[in-house]
């Protein structure tokens, strides 16, 4: 069964450094090894003005969650996810089968 690893992006102190940093965040993750898919997404904000329960989504897609999980086990994956806690910014990382209709 495929699976994803979704990781929400918590709200930055500071918005425009983290989209400064963003784009290299996502090329690490695209050199992860056996991924299939990248689907990066961000939150819109409230219509109210108060703040969205995260900033960003990053899910990364791949055909089994034995390759999703060597994916992090790797240094690419030591990569990605060490420049994503070196933003300081707060996140949940998620694994998932995907389930289609």
């Amino acid at each position: 069964m495929s699976t994803k690893i979704t990781i929400i992006i918590d709200n930055p102190a500071d918005a425009d450094a983290f989209e400064g940093a963003y784009p290299s965040l996502v090329a690490l993750a695209r050199q992860l090894p056996k991924l299939q898919r990248l689907e990066s997404a961000k939150v819109w904000p409230k219509e109210d003005g108060t703040a969205t329960p995260a900033h960003r989504t990053l899910d990364l897609y791949f055909d089994s969650y034995d390759d999703a999980s060597a994916a992090v086990a790797v240094p690419e994956g030591g990569a990605f996810f060490g420049q994503l806690v070196g933003t300081g910014v707060s996140f949940t990382g998620l694994f998932s089968d995907i389930e289609l209709d």
